[in-house]
């Protein structure tokens, strides 16, 4: 990527669009399931409740899927490991569409997740290698674009194709949808110039570095939280602020907007002050989520503070996607698969969390009070990272050097 003539980053590669349109095809298949259960349920003759299995399925894929998958495809070249896992990811479909065993569709589904966290642990590091330093956090930021969009348009689109050819349907056009671009990837990535082969040892031995698991667990703090809330978003809409079940769509609309321009505006503004950045949002996360377990009952307050939610909540994410990439320094292939597992940790964890705090006492309001806790507590890592850095910034001139070696670039971090 080519700088502005005032030292700025110019615009992203094209490969990071190419990207992006992959992890939108990711997105659509893991949140899509969620409208056509009542249709496979009754296509499969199981319950609604079994059914949810398959949603279920998909996180719990990722989270033992990615870091493992990402050990195991280390040697493999990463353009071929993308082709791969989108080939993987379209068979997984053709199966599940053809299949009338509930057994295998959920199996297909577990596939479907593994190749999903390959993607994405790969994807990640094809993408912010093609960046480059600067721009590390608006790739990811790109990246995570594609996930937004997914919720925004990709789902209800398969939504309404389910409802017109069956929930059949949206497992063809995603099986299509990915071989195609399995084919434009082919065509476009570049070839992988690793200089020397990648050591599963180095891998393991990235992990030594503190601040690696205080991102991670930053990610499924914050995510936990944020997903938490949004799990029972719409009882909360619909029970206690009282919006009519129809407009609801269109208030998660919202949410997902402001996802977009929040992973968009936290990717500019990560590259130049990631942990201002970082520490500035989980405070405006946790604000926003005790307004709404305080003012939810109000419709107005609640359709503003959804959106802001989503704005607020998903800013973070390409930031802390990048420092965990830095921090892992030329070992990340691992570090990337854990930041695939760690926001579905968080996300199991929390709506596990929020589910029972949605049948205490506290009805509605508990799963944003949930999300509240979760979000407060990411400042305690946050804190310790910004602490670290300022402690290292104060290190004797060889030893900052061979900080600043290690974190692969990594300036003006505060």
């Amino acid at each position: 990527m080519s700088p502005t003539p005032d030292g700025r980053p110019g615009k992203l590669p094209f490969v990071v669009w190419v990207l992006s349109a992959g992890t939108f095809l990711m997105g659509t298949t893991e949140f899509v399931i969620a409208g056509l259960l009542p249709e496979i349920a009754d296509d499969l003759n199981v319950s609604v409740s079994h059914a949810g299995l398959l949603i279920t399925a998909f996180p719990a894929g990722m989270i033992v899927g990615a870091p493992a998958m990402a050990i195991a495809t280390l040697r493999l070249p990463r353009r071929s490991t993308l082709i791969l896992a989108l080939v993987v990811f379209a068979l997984g479909h053709l199966v599940a569409a053809l299949s009338s065993s509930f057994a295998l569709v959920l199996a297909a589904r577990v596939v479907t997740a593994l190749a999903t966290g390959t993607f994405w642990c790969v994807g990640a590091l094809v993408a912010t290698t093609a960046a480059g330093p600067a721009a590390t956090s608006r790739a990811l930021g790109m990246l995570l674009g594609g996930l937004t969009v997914a919720t925004v348009a990709g789902v209800p689109l398969g939504a309404l194709l389910g409802q017109l050819s069956g929930w059949r349907g949206p497992f063809w056009v995603l099986a299509a949808l990915s071989a195609g671009a399995a084919a434009v990837i082919g065509r476009f990535i570049p070839a992988d110039e690793r200089g020397e082969a990648p050591s599963v040892r180095a891998e393991f031995a990235a992990l030594r570095d503190v601040r690696v698991w205080l991102t991670l667990s930053s990610m499924t703090l914050l995510m936990g939280g944020v997903l938490a809330t949004y799990t029972y978003i719409s009882p909360l809409l619909t029970e206690r602020a009282g919006i009519p079940a129809g407009a609801v769509p269109m208030v998660l609309t919202g949410y997902g907007l402001g996802a977009l321009l929040g992973t968009t505006v936290g990717g500019r503004l990560g590259d130049r002050r990631p942990l201002a950045t970082l520490i500035a949002s989980a405070a405006m996360t946790t604000l926003v989520l005790l307004l709404l377990t305080l003012l939810s009952s109000n419709p107005v307050a609640a359709v503003v503070l959804v959106t802001l939610l989503g704005m607020t909540g998903f800013a973070p994410t390409p930031v802390l996607g990048a420092l965990a990439l830095r921090f892992s320094s030329s070992a990340p292939t691992l570090v990337s698969g854990l930041s695939g597992s760690a926001p579905n940790l968080g996300i199991a964890i929390g709506s596990w969390t929020a589910g029972i705090a949605l049948t205490s006492p506290l009805g509605q309001a508990g799963p944003p009070l949930v999300g509240t806790v979760a979000a407060a507590l990411t400042l305690l890592p946050l804190t310790a990272l910004a602490l670290m850095h300022a402690t290292r910034s104060e290190t004797p001139p060889s030893r900052a050097a061979a900080d600043q070696s290690i974190g692969c670039g990594l300036q003006d971090i505060g």
